[in-house]
Parts: structure tokens; sequence; C-alpha cells
């Protein structure tokens, strides 16, 4: 994670240096067009492609940590890790209930790790359907709704 963020902060720097030289080039051709110019464009051009690449896979790092942070939390609440079970009336003990929304959020982030399991976990069978020990699409996986909730 570390080496990412180093690759955003020193692809900042470069598109700001690109930046500044197609500032300092634009006044020294006192805004006529110019080969030095045209060169510090591309530069730019460059350097901003570099910066959004970047960025995506500083996203797609962020977007994956989500997801495993509330898989993990889905665990937790489906074992009673994160939440001690109540006493019910009863005597009996149970898990405490949870809101739909929260479940579906949950239901979702699974969703989403199963089909990455089936992209990258499958090794080199390019099917997607050998991954991880999963058969068929995400699309197999559906909330149970309960009458509780």
């Amino acid at each position: 994670m570390e080496n990412l963020v180093e690759a955003v902060a020193t692809s900042y720097d470069d598109l700001l240096q690109a930046s500044a030289m197609v500032f300092e080039a634009r006044i020294q051709s006192k805004g006529q067009k110019t080969q030095q110019l045209d060169s510090a464009l591309e530069n730019l051009k460059d350097k901003t492609e570099l910066f959004r690449v970047s960025c995506d896979r500083a996203e797609e790092l962020v977007e994956s940590m989500k997801q495993r942070i509330g898989s993990q939390s889905l665990v937790d609440e489906a074992t009673g890790i994160s939440h001690p079970t109540v006493e019910n009336e009863d005597g009996s003990r149970s898990i405490p209930p949870i809101s739909a929304v929260r479940l579906e959020q949950m239901s979702k982030a699974v969703r989403w790790l199963v089909i990455e399991l089936q992209q990258h976990g499958g090794g080199s069978s390019g099917s997607g359907g050998g991954g991880g020990g999963f058969s068929g699409g995400a699309t197999q996986i559906q909330p149970e709704r309960s009458p509780e909730v």
C-alpha cells in the first residue's frame, strides 16, 4: 500500500512539474505555437495519463478493502463475534436482529467477493467459472428474506 501511495505522490509531482513547464514554454513563446510548447504540452498529456492510472489503482485498492471489511463484518454478524448474544424473554439466547438495509449491504459485499474470487482466484482458467471452488455466476447468491425483518 505504501508503494501505491508513493506512486500517486510521484505521479502528482511529475504532473505539477509538467504543468509548470507548459506555463514557462507559453511565456517564452509569447503565446505563439512553438516546438518547445508542443513538446511541453505532449509531456503534460503523458503525465496526466500516468497520474490518472495511479489514481485508478489506488481507487481499486480502496474498493477492494471496503469489500473485504464488509464481508468480514458479515461474518462477524453471522457468527455473533461483533455482537454478543441477547437473552430472550424465555431465558434462551439468540443473535440480535440486524436491519434489512445492513443485511443487503453485507450481501452485496459477499457477492462482490465471489465475483472477485471467480475472476482472480481461478488461476489460468479463463472461463471464470472455476475460480475458488465456486461454480456459476454471482446471481446464484440471493439474500434470504426473513419474515422478522
